[in-house]
């Protein structure tokens, strides 16, 4: 058996686990990180996106060498309203992110293809019989849902494509929800990252996590020729489930994510409630986390749990729109609400995908014609309407 030493060892490589190692390397170059992970690359399949009110001048600059696509605004669409907004948006591949988190940390820093086979408030062992002692752990390893929340899905696959001629799109299309609705509020995301190259994604808000693969690539494909587009090749394909949290029980959630040690990310339920976005809070935790004057094993596991708490308080909003969308709305009726929330200011939209909606943001997505019925949504407001089902999936890490 061999032993390593480290200060810290992260377990999880991807969106968390690589922010956290890239903040404290630029901020604490003394602290020696081990970062463990258990496939052959960071960052795993995915392409990650944020608006620029997201996450701020210092967010960005930790950001900056994972991005691929740089725009300086974006558009939706939907059956009755078309808007253009003028908010930045940035997307990130893995292989940046790879790429960027071996360029910034020693090579002997970075363990991949390791399982983690236990974990402790001072080492961890490896699947090969390595074990790392260490000052504390970081569980950043995804999100292991049992039921603890409940609401419903986000699911999609999204293919990168190479077009036989170039596909006229200067900035992304955000939310194409002019698509036929099926399974839920389905929607078209396009990210054109070069003048015949562009990301087609299907996505869909469903009461159910599983996904037709086959069917979900021949509606892509099918979009693209609605749009005059012709496919020459496929050049990456990606496929997730995540969670939309309508509520739930958030020390029992703590409890069965692991013992004594600090979580991050999707772990920590560090994600937003509606969108799944899990960028802004794992940029803003890890930058956090690098400044802590402690980080001793007990500091951070105390850290990670009231950054942990504060946000689910602070997402009660969400997780009521959230409800909204998942009890009160008709499946195949869901868009009528983002329709409805894409009328409003661009800053209070802002404000919104990046977590910080303000008292008088709540009040005026409220205001108006609702886009779902009456009698439901007071049903929801009360607590007294259908209860959402349980989230039980396991290993989320988008």
């Amino acid at each position: 058996m061999s032993i390593r030493h480290a200060d810290i060892a992260i377990l999880g490589g991807g969106l968390a686990g690589g922010l956290i190692a890239l903040a404290l390397r630029k901020a604490r170059p003394d602290c020696q990180l081990v970062l463990v992970e258990q496939d052959h690359v960071l960052g795993g399949n995915h392409v990650w996106s944020f608006f620029g009110s997201d996450v701020g001048k210092a967010g960005r600059d930790l950001l900056a060498a994972m991005v691929d696509g740089a725009w300086s605004g974006y558009s939706v669409r939907f059956p009755k309203y078309r808007r253009d907004l003028a908010t930045s948006y940035y997307s990130m591949t893995s292989a940046r992110f790879d790429a960027a988190i071996r360029a910034a940390l020693p090579a002997d820093a970075i363990l991949t293809g390791a399982r983690v086979l236990a974990a402790g408030t001072g080492a961890v062992t490896l699947a090969d019989g390595t074990r790392i002692e260490c000052g504390a752990v970081i569980d950043a390893r995804g999100i292991r849902l049992q039921g603890q929340l409940s609401g419903g899905w986000q699911k999609f696959l999204g293919q990168r494509v190479k077009l036989a001629e170039p596909h006229g799109l200067a900035k992304p299309i955000v939310m194409d929800a002019t698509v036929e609705q099926v399974d839920g509020y389905r929607f078209v995301y396009c990210l054109p990252f070069g003048p015949d190259e562009i990301f087609i994604e299907d996505t869909y808000y469903s009461d159910s996590p599983t996904i037709d693969q086959p069917a979900l690539a021949g509606r892509i494909g099918a979009y693209a020729r609605s749009q005059g587009w012709t496919v020459a090749s496929v050049l990456h394909e990606e496929q997730g489930v995540l969670p939309v949290v309508a509520a739930g029980d958030w020390d029992a959630f703590w409890r069965s994510s692991g013992g004594q040690i600090a979580r991050a990310g999707t772990r920590a339920g560090l994600f937003h409630p509606v969108t799944s976005y899990s960028v802004p809070e794992a940029v803003r935790f890890a930058l956090a986390l690098a400044q802590q004057p402690d980080l001793s094993h007990a500091a951070l596991a105390a850290f990670s749990e009231t950054w942990s708490r504060r946000h689910w308080q602070r997402s009660g909003f969400g997780r009521l729109l959230s409800a909204m969308l998942f009890q009160a709305a008709e499946p195949l009726s869901r868009y009528r609400m983002m329709e409805h929330f894409y009328r409003l200011d661009t800053a209070l939209i802002e404000r919104f995908y990046a977590g910080r909606s303000t008292v008088l943001d709540r009040a005026r997505i409220f205001l108006g014609r609702p886009p779902v019925p009456v009698s439901r949504a007071l049903a929801v407001l009360a607590g007294s309407g259908p209860r959402p089902r349980p989230l039980t999936l396991a290993g989320m890490r988008k």
